[in-house]
C-alpha cells in the first residue's frame, strides 16, 4: 500500500513540475506549436530512459522498488506518459520486437487522435442532440 503513496507523490511532483515548465516555455517560445509539451515529452522521455537504465544496471541492483516506482511511474508518468510510451517501445525494439514496436507507435498515435478527436466532439454532440430533443 506503501507503494501507492510513492506513485501519488511522484505523480503530483511531476504534474506540477508540467505544468510549470509549460507554462514558463509557452511564455518565452509562443504559442503557435505546443512547444512546451514537445520539450517535455522530450525531457520526460530522456529522464525516464535514464532512469530505467541506471535502475537496471549495477546501481539498480541495490535500488528500492519504492524508489523506481517514485521515479518511473510517479514522477516520469505525471510529467508525461509519453514518456511510458517511449519506453515502452524501446523496450520492444530491443527485445527484437520491431513489428510490435511498430504496432505500438501506430496504435497508441491513431487511437489516442481519435480518442482525443472523439472526446473534443462530444460536448458539441450532446448539445445538438438535447437541442434537437427539445425543440
Amino acid at each position: 500500500m506503501l507503494s501507492y503513496g510513492y506513485v501519488a507523490l511522484g505523480g503530483a511532483i511531476g504534474s506540477m513540475l508540467r505544468f510549470g515548465i509549460n507554462r514558463w516555455l509557452t511564455l518565452f517560445l509562443g504559442d503557435a506549436l505546443p512547444w512546451g509539451t514537445i520539450l517535455i515529452n522530450i525531457g520526460g522521455s530522456f529522464i525516464i530512459g535514464l532512469f530505467a537504465a541506471l535502475f537496471e544496471g549495477a546501481a539498480g541492483t541495490s535500488t528500492p522498488l519504492e524508489l523506481r516506482q517514485f521515479v518511473l511511474v510517479g514522477l516520469c508518468g505525471g510529467f508525461t506518459t509519453f514518456s511510458s510510451f517511449s519506453l515502452q517501445t524501446l523496450t520492444l525494439l530491443n527485445a527484437g520486437e520491431p513489428g510490435r514496436a511498430l504496432i505500438n507507435i501506430a496504435l497508441s498515435l491513431a487511437l489516442c487522435l481519435t480518442a482525443v478527436a472523439l472526446g473534443y466532439m462530444l460536448p458539441g454532440t450532446i448539445t445538438t442532440l438535447s437541442r434537437s430533443v427539445g425543440a
